[in-house]
This record gives C-alpha cells, sequence and structure tokens, in this order.
C-alpha cells in the first residue's frame, strides 16, 4: 500500500491531520494500534483551547461540540479559603475555552474518517518506522495477523510517548528535556452536576484540588496525592471528604457529592523532545513532549503540531517550497516550550511540594496575591490558559 502520508495513531492528534489533509487533496492512512472501541472510550484531557476549538470548526468537526460542549469565559482561583475568578473574554479579546472530551473529538473524527477519508486501519500495530532520511520512508505494521508496508512521502508519528516514531530517530541526534513531579493526580468521575459552572483551581495546605467536568451531570475532580498512590486505596467517602477540605471557602460555598464512577492516578512529569522532525519524519502530541495536566495544553499542543505539519504540506503542494517543513520542528518548539512553561507556573504555583519550606509557602501565595491584584499578570495567566496562537 501506498500514500502521501502515514500517519501513525488514531488520537485527536492523527484523526485530526487526517482531516485537515482529506480537505486539501492530500491521501493518507491512519494506523491505530488499538481497536476503534478502545480508541473511542479512553478518557484523556477536557479542556479545548479557542485555537483548537477553531480548527475543529473549520474541519468539518465542530458541530456536536457546539450543541454538547460547554463553554467556559473563565476559571476560578482558590486559595487562604478566598475566591478569584479570571475572566477570559476581558482579558484577551474575547477568547474562551470549551469543555469538551477527548472521546468525543476522536468519535467526531473517527466517524467523519470513516465516511469521506481515506484508510483508518484499526488493530494495525506498527512495528519500525524505515528510510526517513531518503524520499521513501515506510512504516512496517502488523495487521490482522499478517505483517506488511505501507510506502510513504511523509510519516507522521502521532503514537504517543511508547510508539515507535520517535525511535527512528538516532539518539545522537537528540536532545530530551524531562522533569518529573513528586506528586501525582488521584481523579474521579462522579454521576453528579458540578458544583459550580466553571473550572476551580484550589491551592490549600493539603494539597492541590481541581473541579472540573464533562458534562452538565458528571463531574471531573482531581486531587494531588503522593507520587505511586494506589487509587483503590482511597475509600469513596475519605476523598469526598478531603476535596471538601480543599475547596472550603469563607462564604460557604458547598460541594455536592455523587457515586464515583470511575477512579485513577495520573503521574505528573513535563517532557520535550528535540528535533521533533527527521528527514521525512514528523512527530506531533505526546510522541515528542508532554505536560503536567495542571495547564490543560497536552491535546491543544497536539492539535497545533498537526496543524503546522498540514499547513507546510498544503504550502509545498502549492508553492513547491519545502521551506515549512524543513522549519517544522523549530515552529512547533516555540509553542510546546511556552506551553512548558505556563504548565510548569500552573504546577508549581498550586502544589504542596514535599518538603516545602514556609517561605516557598508564603512564594505560592505571592503569586497568586499577585494574579489577584495585577491585571497584567492576570492577563498572562488568560492568554496562556486559552491557548497561543497557532499561526
Amino acid at each position: 500500500m501506498r500514500t502521501t502520508v502515514g500517519i501513525i495513531g488514531a488520537g485527536p492528534a492523527g484523526l485530526l491531520l487526517a482531516r485537515l489533509l482529506h480537505d486539501a487533496g492530500i491521501d493518507s492512512v491512519v494506523l491505530e494500534s488499538r481497536g476503534r472501541a478502545y480508541v473511542e472510550q479512553r478518557q484523556r484531557a477536557g479542556i479545548l483551547e479557542q485555537g483548537t476549538v477553531d480548527v475543529l470548526r473549520a474541519a468539518g468537526a465542530g458541530d456536536r461540540m457546539d450543541r454538547e460542549g460547554l463553554r467556559h469565559d473563565g476559571i476560578e482561583l482558590r486559595y487562604a479559603r478566598r475566591r478569584r475568578r479570571v475572566d477570559f473574554p476581558a482579558l484577551t479579546g474575547g477568547r474562551s475555552v470549551m469543555v469538551y472530551a477527548q472521546t468525543e473529538v476522536c468519535k467526531d473524527l473517527i466517524a467523519l474518517q470513516l465516511k469521506e477519508g481515506g484508510p483508518l486501519l484499526f488493530e494495525a500495530e506498527a512495528l519500525a518506522v524505515e528510510g526517513v532520511e531518503g524520499d521513501s520512508p515506510r512504516i512496517r505494521y502488523r495487521h490482522e495477523g499478517a505483517e506488511d508496508v505501507l510506502e510513504c512521502d511523509y510519516v507522521v508519528g502521532c503514537d504517543g510517548f511508547w510508539g515507535v516514531a520517535r525511535k527512528a530517530i538516532p539518539e545522537e541526534l537528540t536532545r530530551v528535556f524531562e522533569r518529573t513531579y513528586p506528586f501525582s493526580w488521584l481523579g474521579i468521575l462522579a454521576d453528579v452536576p458540578p458544583s459550580h459552572d466553571e473550572l476551580v483551581y484550589a491551592r490549600h495546605d493539603r494539597g492541590f484540588a481541581l473541579l472540573s467536568m464533562r458534562s452538565p451531570s458528571v463531574s471531573r475532580l482531581y486531587l494531588q496525592v503522593p507520587e505511586g498512590t494506589d487509587a483503590e486505596a482511597w475509600r469513596d467517602e475519605e476523598i469526598w471528604r478531603e476535596l471538601e477540605r480543599r475547596f472550603e471557602t469563607e462564604d460557604g460555598w458547598r460541594l455536592e457529592r455523587g457515586p464515583i464512577t470511575q477512579k485513577s492516578v495520573t503521574p505528573m512529569r513535563s517532557y520535550v523532545h528535540e528535533p521533533m522532525r527527521h528527514g521525512r519524519l514528523f512527530l506531533a502530541g505526546d510522541a515528542a513532549h508532554i505536560v503536567p495536566p495542571t495547564g490543560a495544553k497536552g491535546l491543544n499542543l497536539a492539535v497545533g503540531d498537526v496543524v503546522t505539519f498540514a499547513r507546510a504540506l498544503i504550502h509545498r503542494k502549492e508553492t513547491g517550497s519545502a521551506d515549512l517543513l524543513d522549519a517544522y520542528s523549530q515552529t512547533c518548539l516555540g509553542r510546546v516550550w511556552q506551553a512548558e512553561r505556563f504548565s510548569y507556573d500552573m504546577t508549581t504555583m498550586l502544589h504542596s511540594a514535599p518538603g516545602a519550606t514556609p517561605f516557598e509557602e508564603r512564594l505560592q501565595l505571592a503569586r497568586l496575591e499577585r494574579v489577584a491584584s495585577s491585571r497584567a499578570a492576570e492577563t498572562d495567566l488568560a492568554e496562556g490558559y486559552t491557548g497561543f496562537p497557532l499561526d
């Protein structure tokens, strides 16, 4: 089988790239190691930046998002039992975010791909990427019990941190930057309407907490816990009691409880692989970078990567110039490092680090007070949260 662009991974990045290329008249094949049901059910991010929302709408994948997604015009910061709302549109010239789960984004893009796009092969495991230094790279893969080869002009690895794409870049040409945080998030899904109509980020001496949501009837909540925590070791009553402590306010705000349907633990780490391109191989999303979830950047960074690649390939098709393709890594990394910086700032401002001194704790409060008292600081947070430009 042969195609112009071989895409490894049918997460939101790979699926969106296939859609963008289809709209531009460029053929592609998507290989996904998992089955369709798994891809459409795995719980991941749920906050879409303004730029991501705009791209999905322009790609024809925004109808259900606009019907069922929840537009949010701000977030609430809580610390020292006080509440401070950050008004996104007022600070960013009208930008907002959308609460719409990654599972739903994938469902929408899969439906479009199967209806209108090129081949999308589920349970097709990429085994290796070869020949990327030449003009005809190829992907060896296994599908329906047999090995085969996909010959391409370009390969885009959207196959996550554990995928094979990044391994095709010689180790001596790479630099890796990473940080592992000494805490994790215990996340729950609960069948109860959200207790607040916007996300709440709470800094507390006992640790960070986040109130989020998946729908008007399903809440998504998180607690900072020690690294290595077993989710099942936390009883439901303990989780609710700890959430209530960390969200407590002077004005008597109340957290509503409901049946917990899912528990999981998310490790916290930052990771950047440079470069994001080698020959005809381009990395996108978690294959190249990971951010802690505090800043809601992971899915949105992946969207930025594939938009950058699609624009560069369309430019090559229309003008014959490879300048934008050659600049892919540099272009993406500029945005990646700003997102890493923002996520690091949010994480260190809101989480209690093990062994933190009273001086460090007071600095956290001073940073939060700065956001609450300075329009410039508040604007910087709002601009980072709603997303850095895709251009």
